[in-house]
């Protein structure tokens, strides 16, 4: 209905995906050569693994690549990788057109007619390419499945060449000590990463032309602002453009400004998706600002910065006791194990406010505070008891030490887990008031990626600093700081030393004393602590 209005021919921004308006930034063509590489005859066999966070452009990339197969290549595609080894295999035969009538659902069978399709298509000159997609849902068979695919071979060639698509999980569960043989075969990695501000504009321009549009009505201000809402996900970047030319046609605006944007991406976009990364802590940042000392979370010109004198480091201010429980709140055997499907039964039946969950994290942490009020994850749960939301991988987690909460999907149902801890193969977690033991891949595969974190620190954390950069809240980041010797004052060095910190500890390197940081640096506070060995 708006095409007219901007001269379109059809939509410029639909979610689904099209060759034909795909963006290939300098990422996207290096991603997209490893994939031609895996097809043609360096790949040399083995495996091929492209990751990317949802929404990067991964299925784009495969429908292209599809586009420029070589004529000597066959390629089945999986899609739904939420297949048994067996069902996996009868799969893959079914893409390559093989007779399975006579195989009888034996693992066996499947592989002596693919084996010898192989061999046939390898004596005619062709190669034959497997590309599963959404490859962080195998489960651990269908996996072990596919690397047993590789040892399909002549003296010289590998016959099966298999390209993984996935999400980060991906390479988190192929980093894993028992998928090391698959891992070890893997011929070529790649992680596509979001488009950074200058290709989300050049991506949005773009599209437009594609479309059909002579000139671009996206301001420089309002192409900013996309970036921002966005962090550079050319899904999100879709859902928020699209949003913009509507609002913009129904207000009979020939141009599309910042504020546009703002408002295209308030009604477009979840809460969990507007502020991806570092802009999630800048929209948080007007929540906390009268709780959490505002001044952390942006950097700032300090009038001390080229002319601090440095002074005696201060007492660190102390937060309330927060001493270890003498006992775990949770009983530590008999700890039930559960497979997948059973973890997976066990997620239907759960509530879907986790609120057992949360008043386990908040009794770890000696906290009276009401489980139901705390479930909001408001920025300060208590005076001294903060609330951090957001997403990570379970390794990040695990770097932090903490309990976490983490939220959990199945089907059409959602829920709150409390993780407890984890060893190299087995996560354990607390689901409603059971505590059990879960395969960390069958986890994995459950969770959206969004956890809640609480954390003790002082109540000055709350105070503004004074207008010279000092403070106790400063005071509690420079005794905090491992290392640092320098003046307790907020200013250039205690930044740069921020810095160091948060790379250190694989956060944003911005400088920005903001709440992963924060939970960062009180790490080695007294607290409840992740299980590392569940035995």
């Amino acid at each position: 209905m708006y095409l007219d209005h901007w001269a379109l021919r059809e939509p410029p921004f639909s979610i689904t995906p099209d060759p034909r308006f795909v963006f290939l930034s300098e990422r996207h063509r290096d991603a997209l050569a490893h994939l031609l590489f895996g097809i043609g005859q360096g790949g040399g066999g083995g495996f091929v693994q492209l990751t990317g966070e949802v929404g990067t452009g991964k299925t784009t990339l495969c429908r292209l690549l599809l586009e420029q197969i070589p004529e000597n290549a066959r390629v089945a595609l999986i899609l739904n990788p939420r297949l048994t080894a067996i069902e996996l295999l009868e799969t893959l035969c079914e893409e390559l057109h093989l007779d399975t009538a006579n195989t009888h659902g034996s693992v066996k069978a499947l592989v002596d007619v693919l084996n010898t399709y192989l061999l046939d298509a390898y004596a005619k000159g062709l190669r034959v390419v497997l590309i599963i997609d959404e490859a962080q849902n195998l489960s651990v068979d269908a996996l072990e499945q596919v690397r047993l695919l590789t040892n399909l071979e002549t003296d010289t060639q590998k016959l099966l060449q298999i390209i993984l698509l996935g999400q980060p999980e991906l390479r988190e569960i192929l980093a894993r000590r028992d998928m090391r043989q698959l891992a070890q075969r893997i011929t070529a990695r790649y992680h596509l990463m979001p488009l950074d501000a200058s290709e989300t504009g050049a991506y949005v321009r773009h599209r437009m032309r594609v479309a059909g549009a002579v000139h671009s009505p996206f301001s420089a201000s309002a192409l900013t602002r996309i970036h921002k809402h966005s962090g550079g996900v050319p899904r999100l970047v879709n859902v928020i453009a699209e949003r913009a030319l509507l609002g913009g046609y129904a207000h009979d605006a020939m141009k599309i400004e910042a504020n546009d944007i703002d408002r295209a991406a308030r009604e477009a976009l979840a809460p969990t998706q507007r502020a991806p990364h570092a802009w999630r802590w800048a929209a948080a940042a007007t929540l906390v600002a009268a709780s959490l000392a505002a001044w952390f979370f942006w950097p700032r010109t300090s009038p001390v910065d080229a002319q601090a004198t440095p002074v005696a480091k201060p007492a660190p201010v102390a937060a309330k006791p927060a001493p270890k429980p003498a006992a775990s709140p949770f009983k530590p055997v008999p700890v039930p194990a559960l497979d997948g499907d059973a973890f997976a039964a066990r997620l239907a039946g759960s509530d879907a406010n986790g609120v057992p969950a949360w008043q386990a994290l908040l009794t770890s942490w000696q906290s009276k505070a009401d489980a139901v009020a705390a479930s909001s994850c408001p920025p300060a749960i208590e005076p001294d008891l903060y609330c951090l939301r957001g997403t990570a991988t379970l390794d990040k987690l695990f770097a932090q030490g903490r309990p976490a909460l983490l939220r959990l999907r199945n089907k059409d149902a959602s829920t709150w887990a409390l993780l407890l801890g984890a060893d190299a193969v087995r996560a354990r977690v607390q689901l409603g008031t059971e505590v059990v033991d879960v395969d960390r891949v069958a986890l994995q595969r459950a969770w959206s990626g969004e956890y809640a974190s609480v954390w003790r620190g002082p109540e000055a954390l709350a105070e503004t600093p004074s207008a010279d950069g000092r403070g106790p809240a400063v005071d509690w980041v420079h005794a905090h700081l491992p290392g640092y010797g320098g003046p307790a004052v907020l200013d250039a060095q205690m930044r740069e030393a921020v810095r160091a910190f948060q790379q250190s500890r694989g956060l944003s390197t911005d400088g920005v004393v903001g709440p992963e940081t924060l939970l960062a640096l009180g790490t080695r506070d007294p607290g409840p602590r992740l299980r590392t060995s569940l035995d």
